[in-house]
């Protein structure tokens, strides 16, 4: 029997307490708004996958849960990059755009290099290396 779930991840959403706020950070880190943005939803295309950030409340609502309730944080995103080089020049960029550096770059027990930066809503990104997951010449991963 075949499954109607689907082995793929359309949007992240991202729920932010300040909804200009995180916009200008995603902006001053090079993404571009996508024209399906208004002024409570933000969308920026990424490789494959898009990014929403709309308001933490207005999110919690829309899945009748609490803004504070267990199990509605706990979200990292990644980003794989082609070398350790590559991943310490976009935590620093990331810095100077107003993310806290939360772990610096550095070998990871699993053998690649990586590091994490938080948002300005605290969302937590990875930026790895990992020779292990070769990438197409688009940047996706491409795990078999």
């Amino acid at each position: 029997m075949s499954s109607p779930f689907k082995s793929r991840l359309s949007i992240v959403t991202l729920g932010v307490a300040d909804i200009r706020r995180a916009r200008a950070f995603y902006e001053r880190l090079g993404l571009v708004p996508a024209k399906a943005s208004q002024a409570d939803v933000a969308f920026f295309q990424l490789s494959g996958v898009v990014l929403a950030l709309y308001p933490r409340h207005l999110l919690a609502e829309d899945a009748r849960v609490e803004p504070d309730a267990p199990g509605f944080s706990g979200v990292t995103l990644a980003q794989n990059l082609e070398s350790p080089a590559e991943v310490d020049a976009c935590l620093a960029h990331a810095v100077a755009c107003g993310a806290k550096l939360v772990k610096p770059g550095q070998k990871a027990f699993w053998g690649g290099y990586s590091g994490y930066f938080a948002d300005p809503d605290n969302h937590l990104w990875e930026v790895a290396h990992n020779p292990f997951f070769p990438m197409d010449d688009a940047g996706n991963l491409q795990l078999e």
